[in-house]
């Protein structure tokens, strides 16, 4: 009976467990396999086969076809699959992020997720949040199951007249997000993390508008 509960205690205590992100020094074992550049066409082309080599899938791969689509142009069939697996996977993460400071876009077949620093970062430290654990813990879940996409993972500032401490505080962002989507099994050779710095404003460079240019979007792409 003590076992038991003590086995029940424990179980408590780490589902209570304040997320931490680890030491620096074991990030670059954390993301191994990433790219630290833009997701751009040539990029993901090059990307391919190494996400593959490890085990990645095709969107194609992954979708129930119909078996209409047998017949007709193949390229145009592919693209509807393509745009119906990115839909759901639209729909999963606004369903599931109903909170302050996040966000989901479309961009084309691309989903776009923007979080807030303040919704995913301690107010006062560069830590991921209770929250944070909370936001991101079910963007992994989701992207687990959706995996047949590439991820660009990029950290924005607000205005700095230091604009290689900006870059670098935004890469420090991306990082900790990527390093948090490695330890909860997301495949590192699907990412890509860049540092933006003051790069891209979303809002004004007012008092609210500087709290929303800080942040990270997760730009989500379907692998063709």
């Amino acid at each position: 009976m003590k076992k038991q509960v003590f086995a029940l205690f424990c179980v408590l205590l780490s589902a209570c467990a304040t997320y931490k992100s680890p030491e620096r020094s074991t990030w670059g074992t954390y993301l191994y396999g990433a790219s630290f550049a833009d997701m751009n066409e040539t990029a993901k082309i090059a990307k391919k086969p190494i996400y593959l080599g490890r085990g990645g899938r095709v969107v194609t791969d992954v979708t129930n076809k119909k078996p209409e689509m047998d017949y007709g142009d193949k390229n145009q069939n592919e693209s509807a699959m393509i745009l119906g697996y990115m839909s759901e996977l639209e729909y999963k993460l606004y369903d599931a992020l109903r909170s302050p400071g996040v966000s989901v876009q479309r961009a084309g077949t691309d989903v776009v997720v923007i979080l807030v620093r303040d919704a995913i970062m301690e107010l006062d430290a560069p830590e991921i949040s209770s929250d944070g654990d909370d936001n991101l813990g079910k963007i992994a879940n989701i992207l687990k199951k959706y995996d047949a996409t590439f991820l660009e993972i990029a950290g924005y500032t607000d205005s700095m007249r230091d604009t290689t401490a900006a870059r670098a505080l935004s890469l420090d962002m991306a990082q900790r997000v990527g390093v948090y989507l490695a330890e909860h099994d997301i495949q590192q050779s699907r990412m890509f993390i860049v540092g933006r710095g003051a790069a891209r404003p979303i809002a004004g460079q007012d008092e609210w508008g500087r709290l929303t240019n800080r942040r990270v979007e997760i730009r989500i792409a379907p692998v063709r």
